[in-house]
């Protein structure tokens, strides 16, 4: 009997066992489409193996089912099997793309979405108080970096959608913490959001250089916030001076928890309060991408992601921006790489606590305490046994 679109869909896409029930399988896919929905697409020639001998074609991904699970990621690539079965995909970086096809995706729209965020940034600081600007005062406002950050998150979700379009690690981390997204997939998507965030970055940093160096006063001079013509905050945040080490971490903390909590709930399939379908989501993250920079941005530069801010401060610093990329603020660089960890997993809790109704650890005995106590057992006699056995 053939699966309905959405059974294929999730067969694909996600590590659970076939023999769950489809209440338990309806609540932990809800995460794998977290930013948009994979491809589903109507039978064909190809897919649904009627051709002329009635055989099924070969699928390329079959044979790289192996190496997608060595890295983590799930046998079965998201991809068309139209698309699949074409002859094009027996050539070398055809196979590369449907093995690396999750990752491809997060790279690429972490790339994205720091580009536009960053590009905008650069746009209103270099051309601050330009005369030739529509209005004599600079190509852009405040407002504008908060346009480009939203901008730049949705179309990112559009490009990653076979990936789950995560674009941040804590978010990444929250899921699996909350939403039994495989925690063996989070250090493959982590290195791809990492690498993302450090191209997208140095991309605006090549088209931007000549206008860094007018602005700053000279060739290859860079300096970093509070200097005067500081242009190291284009990439990555710094507090504002007066900002304490608390109040620092506090502005991650509660915006990071507020983008988890409403990702949340916008993913809720119970929730009668938000559109059924994911189609609506990326528009929705982009006004809750803009309402963050917009209410809770002054302080620190609301980073919410260690990825867009970590990635783009290495990158910075690789290109000569001096040692204070690590050092100004007291040594902020560490807070929007733990800070929004700790507030998507307190925004997840938090919703899953008081709405949501669906499978999760809070959902369980003791929050999740006994199976995680449960777990922990039986990996030590997991162990214990390989040990026994002479097993690495």
């Amino acid at each position: 009997m053939a699966l309905p679109a959405n059974e294929v869909e999730n067969s694909k896409t996600k590590d659970f066992a076939s023999n769950r029930s489809p209440q338990t399988e309806h609540h932990e896919h809800a995460h794998e489409a977290q930013f948009g929905e994979q491809l589903v697409n109507a039978p064909t020639e190809s897919s649904t193996g009627t051709g002329a001998a009635g055989v099924e074609p070969q699928r390329t991904s079959a044979g790289l089912k192996k190496t997608r699970s060595a890295l983590g990621l799930h046998p079965e690539a998201p991809i068309d099997p139209e698309h699949d079965t074409k002859q094009h995909q027996d050539l070398f970086w055809s196979k590369v793309k449907i093995a690396l096809r999750e990752p491809f995706a997060e790279f690429w729209g972490v790339c994205i979405m720091v580009m536009f965020g960053d590009g905008s940034v650069a746009q209103v600081l270099l051309s601050t108080g330009q005369t030739t600007a529509p209005g004599g005062n600079g190509f852009g406002a405040y407002q504008s970096i908060s346009w480009g950050w939203g901008i730049g998150v949705m179309l990112g979700i559009y490009v990653a959608g076979d990936s789950g379009a995560y674009l941040n690690p804590a978010i990444t981390f929250t899921n699996c913490l909350f939403r039994q997204l495989p925690w063996r997939r989070f250090p493959m998507y982590f290195i791809a959001q990492l690498l993302g965030g450090f191209v997208g970055s140095g991309i605006v940093y090549a088209n931007y250089i000549s206008a860094i160096d007018w602005f700053e006063g000279g060739h290859g001079i860079r300096t970093v916030p509070p200097a005067a013509k500081a242009t190291a905050g284009i990439f990555c945040t710094y507090p504002q001076p007066f900002v304490t080490k608390a109040s620092q971490f506090f502005s991650e903390f509660i915006a990071s928890s507020l983008l988890m909590f409403i990702i949340f709930a916008l993913k809720d399939p119970s929730n009668n309060g938000v559109g059924k379908s994911n189609k609506w989501f990326p528009l929705a993250l982009f006004f809750l991408i803009f309402g963050l920079g917009a209410c809770f941005g002054w302080e620190t530069g609301y980073a919410i992601n260690l990825v867009r801010d970590f990635g783009p401060r290495l990158m910075s610093y690789a290109v000569g921006y001096p040692s204070e990329v690590w050092s100004a603020g007291g040594y902020y660089f560490w807070i929007p790489m733990v800070a929004p960890f700790c507030g998507c997993v307190f925004g997840g809790f938090l919703y899953d606590l008081f709405i949501y109704t669906g499978e999760t650890p809070v959902n369980s005995p003791w929050f999740g305490l006994k199976y995680l106590l449960h777990a922990q057992k039986q990996r030590r006699e997991h162990l214990r046994r390989n040990k026994e056995e002479g097993l690495v």
